[in-house]
């Protein structure tokens, strides 16, 4: 028992960086929710068209989320040593990896985004897909003003937290989630005098709230010059030696190749679901956003894992890291399954607040039933995921998350969207069962030890530890 759970002070140390995660994140699907149910409001061809066009843009936060997870094993270990010049060079890598891979998307969203989101449309309804189609255009071509803000808090965002400051990042998540939610009162009703602007309204509110977030997270890091020493000269006097680039891009590319095609896999398998219509679009869409607004306990765990372990085994705390990581796990298995519970009594009643039908409410409802079944699974493979990460193990991570989408999940997804006709519920629940041979695998990983390694030691010579 001793091994699966911690003292005082662990916890005590594992919720100062879990809290502040939780609080920002939950908050921020919290306020995506209430953006959801107010473009919901509207109708449900504004409701799909926008889930969609989110699905699209989600693949982009991911390839970001993949960027600078790359670098931030690197950050955590830099951290952990003591190098605060290692953790500048790394900050810089981010900035400038981040700003390519935005232009790139920008370009393949304005040249491709109409075919893209085609692509998920089923016209059962006459007209409707013509009209999910132009609402979610719509919405995209705004937001992709919003991109390269979202980009830049990501890379400073992770750098902070990677090396202890989670407050200031989840300040700032909260005011620009704030901002957000009430420029889209004013601006999708046409409140306060604004013109009415629907789903253009809810676009416009976002890309704003992207840049406050940025300008607060870029302004506050760089003036607290004492609490945060690796920013200082990090567009001066940072380096990127060819050592650092290398290592970061031996190790950082399959988790961003992972991330970018984990979630391609991702919005083919909502391709998959959405042949049985748009009604399905719809009560994904409701699904989602509610799920995600639950899942922030075990989406905050990984964040720990990669923190907490990241640091131990920069300092070389390789029996701490090992105990750590499965008292964490236990954590989040444990946590997300009262998670679970709440979730699915609370399930009836989310669909009740969209203006959409019948039809479209019941299978939400029982989509999230299913969503709280798996929900102690996925949040084991999720931490399986992290510790193995956090000791640079890409290519493992990568095997064992996108590989497995790819050549299990989706194919499977595909033949029985295709061939049967299995309900969507039917077709949902296998496909998420399919979690529990992550879960085999990944902890029979996670017990090898393979993941236990210190990055950053061949980096003394290049990056001096600063006195």
């Amino acid at each position: 028992m001793k091994k699966l759970f911690g003292d005082r002070a662990f916890y005590r140390t594992t919720l100062g960086i879990v809290i502040p995660v939780i609080i920002q994140n939950g908050i921020s699907n919290f306020i995506g929710l209430l953006d959801n149910i107010m473009v919901g409001r509207v109708g449900t061809e504004q409701m799909s068209g926008v889930s969609i066009a989110n699905t699209l843009i989600f693949i982009f936060n991911l390839c970001i989320f993949g960027a600078v997870s790359g670098a931030g094993i690197f950050s955590a270990q830099f951290y952990g040593s003591g190098d605060n010049d290692g953790v500048r060079n790394t900050t810089l890598f981010k900035v400038i990896s981040t700003t390519i891979l935005t232009a790139i998307c920008i370009g393949i969203f304005i040249a491709f985004g109409e075919p893209l989101i085609a692509f998920y449309l089923k016209d059962d309804v006459a007209g409707s897909a013509t009209a999910t189609l132009a609402y979610g255009k719509e919405y995209l071509m705004i937001m992709l003003v919003g991109l390269l803000p979202f980009a830049l808090t990501q890379a400073y965002a992770s750098t902070l937290r990677e090396t202890g400051e989670t407050v200031l990042p989840m300040t700032a998540g909260i005011i620009s989630m704030f901002v957000n939610l009430t420029l889209n009162y004013v601006l999708i009703f046409g409140k306060l005098g604004a013109p009415v602007m629907g789903v253009a309204g809810a676009a416009i509110a976002t890309v704003i709230s992207r840049f406050v977030e940025l300008g607060i997270v870029a302004i506050v890091a760089h003036a607290r010059r004492k609490a945060h020493p690796f920013l200082v000269g990090l567009y001066t006097r940072a380096k990127l030696p060819l050592r650092l680039v290398s290592d970061i891009i031996k190790k950082g590319m399959p988790l961003m190749v992972n991330e970018v095609l984990w979630s391609c896999g991702i919005a083919m398998l909502t391709q998959c679901y959405s042949t049985r219509g748009l009604s399905v679009v719809a009560a994904l869409n409701i699904t989602n956003t509610v799920a995600n607004f639950f899942n922030v306990v075990f989406f905050s765990m990984g964040n720990a894992i990669a923190i907490i372990v990241g640091q131990q085994l920069g300092a070389n705390k390789f029996d701490e890291a090992k105990g750590s990581a499965v008292k964490l796990t236990t954590l989040g298995v444990i946590s997300s399954a009262v998670t679970a519970v709440a979730m699915s009594l609370l399930a009836p009643y989310f669909p009740l607040i969209y203006n959409t039908s019948e039809q479209v409410r019941d299978l939400a409802t029982s989509l999230l039933l299913c969503c709280a079944l798996m929900m102690p699974i996925r949040s084991f493979a999720h931490c399986c995921y992290f510790t193995l990460r956090s000791g640079g193990k890409t290519l493992i991570t990568f095997l064992f998350d996108s590989a497995f989408m790819w050549l299990i999940v989706v194919p499977i997804a595909f033949l029985l969207s295709r061939y049967t006709a299995l309900t969507i519920i039917a077709l949902y629940l296998i496909c998420e069962s399919l979690e529990f041979i992550k879960c085999i695998v990944g902890s029979i990983m996670v017990k090898t030890g393979i993941w236990i390694n210190n990055l950053v030691d061949n980096q003394k010579e290049v990056v001096p530890v600063e006195q």
